[in-house]
């Protein structure tokens, strides 16, 4: 029961919560697109990621203290974590733009020629993931979330 008494940890997981479930109502002051979905999904403003490696850094920094082993081990992490965020998975999901564009473009190309290919199969098919990395800004925004929540709830703690 001391994982209940783990500062770090709940603060880096109620950064995620509260990061996930922040996404939908700015999505739809934002688009007027109400996706509860978005909770439950990769990418979008703020970052998650970095909502929690933020959080969990600032929690080693207030329990531990910045000058402790553990803080800079965390926050080499939380940098490493950040910069793919931004960097491989927003590349990725970039790619599977493209890919998707492709896969729709060849789809409407042998619709257009062929009637065979009006199966269950191809209804079923789910495009790429493409949000899965953040723009930088969402990156930052995710940090700020991240140590904001830490320091709001060590009081509570």
């Amino acid at each position: 029961m001391e994982v209940f008494l783990n500062f770090p940890l709940w603060a880096a997981l109620s950064a995620i919560v509260f990061a996930q479930v922040i996404k939908i109502p700015l999505r739809f002051i934002v688009t007027k697109e109400f996706k509860p979905g978005l909770a439950f999904s990769t990418g979008g403003m703020p970052s998650s990621h970095s909502a929690a490696v933020a959080a969990l850094s600032t929690g080693v920094g207030i329990v531990e203290d910045v000058t402790s082993t553990m803080f800079a081990i965390s926050v080499v992490f939380a940098v490493i974590i950040m910069f793919d965020a931004s960097g491989v998975r927003r590349q990725a999901g970039e790619q599977a733009v493209v890919l998707n564009q492709l896969r729709k473009d060849f789809q409407t190309l042998v619709e257009t020629s062929k009637d065979w290919n009006k199966k269950e199969e191809e209804e079923i098919r789910q495009d790429l993931k493409e949000l899965l990395g953040h723009q930088p800004i969402e990156v930052f925004f995710g940090g700020l979330t991240g140590v904001a929540i830490a320091f709001l709830l060590y009081p509570l703690y």
